[in-house]
């Protein structure tokens, strides 16, 4: 009976021994995480963390998060600059044919920028929270970071202008989600 049982397990172990070896999680980590996800879907998750090496060379879900808090940051990082070029220079304002921001809309976009702001202030708290395996501070971070991103959007939307950062707040709010998710499994 012993025999037959390991017998059966030996192929298993050829089976998973590819994936041990190479270390590469990213395509059933996203498929575990993305497949269900009503925030994400499996190629925004192969996308956005094989993007960077330290996706695709990752070796656990923790590892995955870390990463997906690194692009957060630079997402937020590079949103609030691009709220500041278009509050200096006046464009981007319903149009998308780079003309002058009314006041409402320069109003938003103010608001938006703080919002970024907060996302990249809690960053580093949640990239150590992530390191040191306090999920979940992390995940209650990621969870505002994804909610500003949401408001930036919802802001800028109820203005009826169109809104220049809404593929911006998108990614952020989905990176934010994909990080939590990853946490779950962490």
């Amino acid at each position: 009976m012993m025999s037959s049982f390991s017998f059966l397990l030996l192929p298993l172990l050829f089976v998973a021994a590819p994936a041990m070896v190479t270390g590469n999680i990213l395509l059933p980590s996203c498929k575990t995480v993305g497949g269900g996800s009503t925030y994400f879907d499996v190629q925004f998750c192969l996308d956005a963390l094989g993007s960077v090496g330290a996706g695709a060379d990752a070796g656990s879900y923790q590892d995955l998060a870390a990463v997906a808090v690194g692009l957060l940051t630079a997402n937020a990082t590079a949103t609030s600059a691009k709220i500041g070029r278009l509050l200096r220079e006046g464009g981007g304002g319903g149009g998308g044919g780079g003309g002058r921001v009314d006041a409402a809309t320069a109003r938003s976009l103010q608001l938006c920028r703080a919002l970024y702001a907060g996302i990249a202030q809690r960053q580093p708290a949640c990239a150590a929270s992530v390191r040191g395996g306090r999920f979940g501070d992390a995940k209650s971070l990621l969870e505002k970071s994804a909610a500003a991103a949401e408001e930036c959007e919802d802001r800028l939307r109820s203005g009826k202008a169109t809104s220049p950062v809404t593929a911006d707040d998108d990614a952020a709010f989905k990176l934010a989600k994909l990080g939590v998710a990853l946490l779950n499994f962490a």
